[in-house]
């Protein structure tokens, strides 16, 4: 990333504001007097061919006529107006502008055009462009306050390290309001808007160096431009920057990406998921859990630590505790039972409290002495990750019967602490902000923001390219995509290619039949499947059904070749999947396989490729797959080699857009395990090595 862009972005030495107004209360006249209640050092432009001056300081007619070429340029004219604006930029040669005004891509055709027409203008120039429908971006330690939010006609904001990214631009000022209220500092604030040309990867990517920046808050409408957020999420880790993000889109809408299960199992927000969980981003739930996360993720930072905390319950109100065991229960998180020998270690200094996952340390528990003892106890015990202090009704008018023990104890901690008010208690957790220990107002914030920070795993960067397929999906007959996935190194079931009017097995006998066409998805709902073929006669009824069925359900599709499969069986099936989705990129999926896989929806998702250590976490996920691992005394599957399989179906090549194994089999430890259905998709123009015409080669 350029350094000029950081500089433009965040630490401009002069602005120009085209189209500014003289009223300060208008959006196009706030920029102005923000950056003059700000104290903006660097120099000031108003752009306004209808005046001599705005609000006081001198106007100039156009961009040509001002002393020099400024670092950036906030176009705050309407639409049509924009389109000129963003021309001259790129004509004087300004490097960076920002278009506040809409009415592009979201507004059907003429918008289209619109937005092409501003891509056109750009394209080889100089001139950056953040926008359009961009609120605009602040930088707090410099006063650069370039931004039409009305919020920022805040009187002071507090100077912090949380730099804020925002897909919405009025989400900016909903964070900066509710994150003044939790006593939280901002570096800087962009709201990114469109993405026409700079994406909000690329934005944050540009300020990493900025040593006032140490957390990012992101609120994400969409995946879109996915290579920089990740890009840019792997640099942030390297630098320890950790990275906390509200997406939206949690519902179900819109969630079939294609035909296959695949697509409705995956969903389009499983797949945001996952790519979020690969980046090392934090993906919170609430708006709640966004904003007081934030101390948490600073204090967690981006080391390593467990995906599934062990988590210590310390109260004086069984009741609020209750509340945070469930909600941290809901999402996987285990509230711990202190070990027989932190009970002593309690008992040794005078905390008497029954073992069990809440140490509620009732009314004794306001006393500072027990409480600071409770808690020095538990954060260096070492079965635990994190510790929560459940703060009861004497938080709201005593805050100084615990916020000092708290306060005290986390000081010297090892392992984080935070905190949760069962009461409304401002001045409390006003003053454990103070102190910075994360603190929550409600217990679902709490256990969102714990499960967020905890959730995330290693920032995966983007697999080298291998090149680039190009051209239409098409479909693979099955036969064709067991052939893919041999060249994988994947074990299939032997299967034999026939003329329909075959009337015996080749490969001998008991077999499935199936239709073989490269124009039907799924052969069962067709009737185009027979299982336990056992002889001659059985096969030739078979093969018959399949034509009779087939062209009762789909009249015109001719039925001319079969799949002949020998029968498989093992401990149970699985569907294994991979899916390469425009933003994201390779996504693999393992879930409960089978027919009902759908509705079972028990699944992992991770970014491809894959190495062994990450297929096993996969597995773990998987609920279903408890029973092959020798789940009371039952016969444990060979989960060795369905690990395998995913690393080797992750390492496909660009060609390959998607491909599915349902169901694969697994069999007994150290019998493997084996393909039995497959549907392939690759690009029409690829040479993938395979023959096309559904014969095994």
């Amino acid at each position: 990333m350029s350094p000029s862009l950081g500089r433009s972005l965040l630490h401009p030495r002069s602005v120009a504001l085209i189209g500014a107004s003289d009223d300060p209360t208008k959006t196009g006249g706030r920029p102005l007097a923000y950056l003059r209640r700000a104290g903006f050092s660097g120099a000031v432009y108003a752009v306004n061919p209808r005046r001599g001056t705005v609000q006081d300081v001198r106007a100039y007619p156009s961009l040509d006529a001002l002393p020099e070429v400024p670092d950036h340029a906030f176009i705050l004219t309407p639409t049509e107006g924009a389109l000129d604006a963003v021309a001259a930029c790129a004509a004087r040669g300004v490097p960076l502008a920002t278009v506040l005004a809409g009415g592009f891509a979201e507004e059907g055709e003429a918008g289209r055009a619109r937005e092409a027409e501003l891509r056109r203008i750009l394209a080889g120039g100089p001139t950056r462009l953040l926008g359009p429908n961009s609120i605009g971006i602040v930088n707090v330690a410099t006063g650069l306050s370039l931004t039409a939010n009305g919020a920022f006609a805040e009187p002071e904001i507090r100077r912090g390290s949380v730099f804020v990214a925002s897909h919405s631009g009025s989400m900016i000022g909903a964070i900066l309001s509710r994150g003044l209220a939790r006593g939280l500092g901002f570096a800087g604030f962009v709201s990114t808007g469109s993405e026409v040309d700079l994406s909000l990867g690329e934005i944050c990517a540009a300020t990493l160096d900025d040593p006032a920046i140490e957390v990012y808050a992101l609120f994400l409408e969409s995946i879109v431009h996915g290579a920089d957020i990740r890009r840019f999420a792997v640099a942030a880790a390297a630098r320890g920057k950790p990275v906390i993000a509200y997406k939206l889109g949690r519902s179900a809408q819109g969630a079939e990406l294609s035909q296959s299960h695949t697509g409705a199992i995956a969903g389009e927000d499983g797949i945001a998921d996952a790519f979020l969980r690969d980046c090392g981003i934090a993906r919170v739930e609430t708006l709640e859990g966004l904003i007081e996360g934030i101390p948490l993720i600073r204090r967690v930072g981006v080391s390593e630590r467990p995906l599934r905390p062990k988590v210590a319950v310390v109260t004086t109100t069984g009741g609020g505790a209750a509340m945070v065991v469930d909600q941290l229960g809901l999402r996987g998180i285990e509230a711990a039972v202190p070990s027989e020998a932190t009970m002593v270690r309690l008992a040794d200094r005078g905390v008497v409290a029954p073992r069990g996952r809440i140490l509620d340390l009732t009314l004794a528990g306001t006393r500072p002495a027990v409480m600071s003892a409770a808690l020095e106890t538990v954060l260096a015990a070492p079965e635990f990750d994190l510790v929560v202090a459940v703060a009861g009704s004497s938080a709201r008018f005593q805050p100084d019967l615990l916020v000092p023990a708290i306060t005290a104890a986390a000081t010297a901690a090892v392992r984080p602490l935070v905190a949760f008010a069962a009461p409304d208690a401002p001045q409390a957790l006003a003053h454990l902000a103070e102190a910075g220990i994360p603190s929550f107002r409600t217990p679902e914030a709490c256990g969102d923001a714990i499960a967020a920070v905890f959730g995330r795993r290693p920032a995966k960067a983007l697999p080298p390219q291998a090149g680039q397929a190009s051209g239409e999906p098409r479909l693979l007959d099955e036969a064709a995509g067991y052939a893919v996935l041999v060249r994988l190194g994947l074990p299939v079931a032997a299967h034999a290619v026939v003329e329909a009017g075959t009337t015996a097995s080749p490969i001998g006998y008991p077999v499935a039949v199936k239709l073989l066409s490269a124009e039907v998805l799924h052969k069962t709902e067709l009737g185009g499947v027979a299982l336990g073929i056992r002889d001659d006669v059985a096969f030739r009824d078979a093969a018959a059904g399949i034509a009779g069925r087939v062209s009762r359900a789909r009249p015109g599709l001719a039925v001319e070749r079969l799949l002949v499969q020998t029968m498989a069986s093992g401990l149970g099936e699985v569907l294994l999947s991979v899916h390469r989705d425009a933003d994201a990129g390779l996504v693999v999926m393992l879930a409960a396989g089978g027919v009902l896989a759908e509705i079972h929806q028990d699944r992992s998702l991770r970014l491809g490729p894959l190495d062994h250590r990450e297929a096993v976490a996969m597995i773990d996920e998987v609920k279903a797959l408890r029973a092959l691992a020798g789940y009371r005394g039952r016969e444990r599957g060979d989960l060795d080699a369905l690990a395998d399989a995913l690393v080797a179906l992750s390492a496909c090549g660009p060609e390959i857009v998607e491909a599915e194994i349902n169901p694969l089999v697994v069999r007994r430890m150290g019998e493997g395990v084996i393909a039995v259905d497959a549907v392939v998709r690759v690009r029409e123009d690829t040479r993938i090595g395979v023959p096309m015409t559904g014969e095994t080669p």
